[in-house]
């Protein structure tokens, strides 16, 4: 009796997130006892206005009677912001009477009609009150969200749907010229731990001068990374993500020493020289990890411990003398006389940087800057750390920079857990998928989402429509670019989440959580349909080194011990050969970069999309690549369940349809990829804990 669905075209058009000044037209369903039918809505970025507008009624079929659709058309903003709206009414309702003799009474009551979670389509429910849409407040009931971004927004085609592989330097390769020695004499700090066996673990306790300072060192250098770029190519990789490599006293490096120079223990400038030369001959791009939120104390620019030459800003502070970085930092005297400062997260070897400092944007975005210098070394773009802690206007300046240098094609990624969107910090919404600031973003939404369905908590349905959810509210040019990742340096590995372990908080009980062995199978099977999913969906995969062959560990440091090399298990080579195979087919096929999207079926355990084409034979983005790439549709259908499933498949096009048939219809299917199949009916078995590809010519 009432009815909106945000993605469904009858109820809003067109879908999703949109440029500015775009005109939506949203119909909304009423029940016909019902008065003064009005849209609300509010708009606005940093601050929000409110508005009211009547709807009318249109004529429509598909309606009965005591159903009466109604319909206005918005015009979106000519600023780039956001727009939550909902539907406010009013109707008859039966409430008891005061006296307990007589009947029920009529009486007019105000109603909404807000979104509810997790559905499929975007459909809503009644409520008693309007929604929450304040950048402070608890979000209940939920508003729908339109995102109306910069109309020149435009990404690196390069980036859209690529391949990326995230590499935590220190732990994936030493190179042939490596020794111990040299890894000692590179950089020498006291607190340093130093190992020589490439295959011990990861230390935890630190020296007994010093405690945990994550100071441990393996040797792993950027001409170790070049060496293994044969490797790393046959993951079909278009691009490596490197965690820092600027000069720092941890083995981490987000305590940036020097961001000019790469760290001596890496190999220096040279070694990034020789990399970035090799990844040009292989068609490899190299993202590098951007600290600008903070520094180290142990730096050039803060000094702490007078490791530096120069005046840095600790001393200039304690003994009232000059320094260019001063400025940099908020020093004050604590109550007990003691020189204290801001710093990331209360870590005092992490001092907070003002980023609205003029000298220090002089020094990161100027000529011979920090953004000058790494992009004129070969760097194709930054992955910004903690972006939702630097202001906003410092990440358009960052992007400004970043395309002028690189004639557009300059990417810029930013560390964001949750919803861009509509991400919300310092008491504001932010502007991070407006088309200023981020090309994209690492989608730890996308991690959570897939494994939340992997290990049973949601349904495909469920699954399905929180998907959907961050696809309507992403703006197309962004979600094709979005660092669609399973596991990181931040995060447990997703082969030891599989198994979902307890966490104790203790480290050294953490050092001891892997995968049982009477588990490694199925959690084995599970990372393969995550790797389908990422392979199949939209936007760009991202492999953490280590995760094509099942590397275990929990949280940090677990999560960033070596790559096994030459010691691999044989459910990990079995699981490497099984990434290469998906891998090749996602490089072989365009529609699986850039093409179109649809879910086709869903129930608890399973989910089918396609991804296609048009009649054109052009993708998403309106670029012809038909009769270039191969395939013109590929459906994806992943069964995270313990029983086969059978499926007839209708091509009509991109119209495609998925059916579940009975058991005694079809051969359960051997195969994860069938290809070149040219049109019409046919049925398809997936095994329990399987992905099939079936592609068409």
């Amino acid at each position: 009796m009432f009815f909106h669905a945000s993605r469904l075209p009858l109820y809003r058009s067109p879908y999703g997130a949109q440029p500015t000044d775009t005109e939506i037209t949203i119909r909304f369903d009423a029940s016909s006892d019902s008065s003064e039918v009005t849209l609300c809505y509010s708009y606005g970025l940093y601050g929000f206005s409110y508005h009211e507008e009547p709807m009318h009624e249109v004529k429509s079929e598909g309606t009965d009677t005591e159903t009466t659709r109604y319909e206005t058309r918005l015009m979106l903003p000519h600023e780039p912001g956001l727009v939550f709206y909902w539907f406010r009414f009013r109707i008859a309702e039966m409430v008891p009477s005061e006296d307990e003799d007589h009947e029920p009474v009529s009486e007019i009551h105000t109603k909404y009609y807000v979104l509810e979670g997790d559905t499929e389509d975007g459909s809503g429910k009644l409520y008693h009150e309007p929604p929450r849409i304040g950048a402070d407040e608890d979000k209940y009931p939920y508003a729908w969200q339109i995102t109306a971004y910069r109309r020149d927004f435009k990404t690196p085609d390069h980036m859209k749907g690529a391949l990326i592989y995230q590499i935590f330097p220190d732990r994936f390769a030493r190179d042939k010229e490596f020794t111990v020695e040299r890894m000692m004499n590179a950089s020498p700090r006291e607190e340093r731990v130093y190992h020589d066996d490439w295959y011990e673990d990861v230390d935890i306790k630190g020296k007994p001068s010093t405690g945990y300072l994550a100071c441990d060192f393996f040797g792993g250098s950027l001409k170790g990374i070049a060496e293994h770029l044969d490797y790393i190519k046959s993951l079909g990789i278009d691009i490596i993500y490197l965690n820092p490599i600027f000069e720092a006293r941890s083995s981490h490096r987000y305590d940036t020493a020097d961001y000019h120079n790469v760290d001596p223990m890496l190999g220096g400038n040279e070694a990034f020289a020789v990399l970035q030369n090799a990844c040009r001959e292989k068609g490899i791009r190299l993202i590098l990890d951007g600290v600008f939120s903070h520094t180290g104390a142990d730096s050039r620019y803060f000094n702490k411990f007078g490791r530096y030459e120069g005046t840095g800003a600790f001393e200039a502070y304690e003994k009232g003398v000059e320094s260019p970085y001063r400025s940099w930092y908020n020093f004050y005297k604590n109550e007990d006389g003691y020189t204290v400062y801001d710093s990331w997260w209360g870590f005092p070897d992490l001092p907070n940087v003002d980023e609205n400092d003029l000298s220090y944007r002089k020094f990161i975005f100027g000529d011979g800057g920090v953004v000058d210098t790494w992009i004129g070394r070969g760097a194709s773009g930054l992955r910004l750390d903690v972006s939702d802690e630097l202001p906003d206007s410092f990440i358009r300046q960052m992007r400004d920079v970043i395309k002028a240098k690189t004639g557009g094609e300059g990417m810029l990624v930013g560390e964001v857990w949750e919803d861009a969107s509509n991400k919300c910090s310092y008491g504001s919404y932010r502007d991070f998928m407006l088309g200023s600031t981020h090309d994209s973003v690492m989608g730890y939404t996308f991690r959570t989402t897939v494994l939340e369905f992997l290990q049973g908590y949601v349904s495909a349905k469920v699954f399905n429509a929180r998907m959907e959810g961050f696809r309507e509210r992403y703006p197309a040019e962004s979600y094709y670019c979005i660092m669609n990742l399973l596991s990181s340096h931040d995060v447990p590995r997703v082969f030891t989440m599989m198994s979902k372990p307890s966490d104790t908080g203790d480290k050294e009980e953490q050092q001891k959580i892997c995968v049982p062995p009477e588990e490694v199978s199925r959690c084995a099977d599970l990372c393969k349909l995550g790797f389908a999913f990422q392979i199949g969906y939209i936007g760009a995969p991202c492999v953490y080194y280590g995760d094509e062959i099942l590397m275990d560990g929990y949280k940090d440091p677990f999560n960033r011990r070596t790559y096994p090399w030459g010691k691999v298990s044989r459910e990990g080579e079995e699981h490497l050969e099984y990434c290469r195979k998906l891998a090749k087919l996602r490089t072989e096929n365009q529609v699986l970069r850039t093409g179109f999207y649809k879910t086709l079926f869903t129930s608890d355990d399973v989910i089918a999309f396609v991804r296609f084409l048009d009649e054109g034979g052009r993708d998403y983005f309106g670029s012809t690549v038909l009769p270039d790439y191969s395939a013109r549709k590929v459906i994806v259908i992943i069964n995270r369940g313990s029983k086969a499933a059978y499926f007839e498949l209708n091509d009509n096009g991109s119209e495609s349809e998925v059916k579940q048939i009975e058991k005694n219809y079809v051969d359960l299917n051997s195969e994860t990829v069938v290809k070149g199949i040219s049109g019409g009916t046919m049925q398809v078995g997936t095994a329990p804990l399987s992905a099939l590809f079936v592609v068409y010519g």
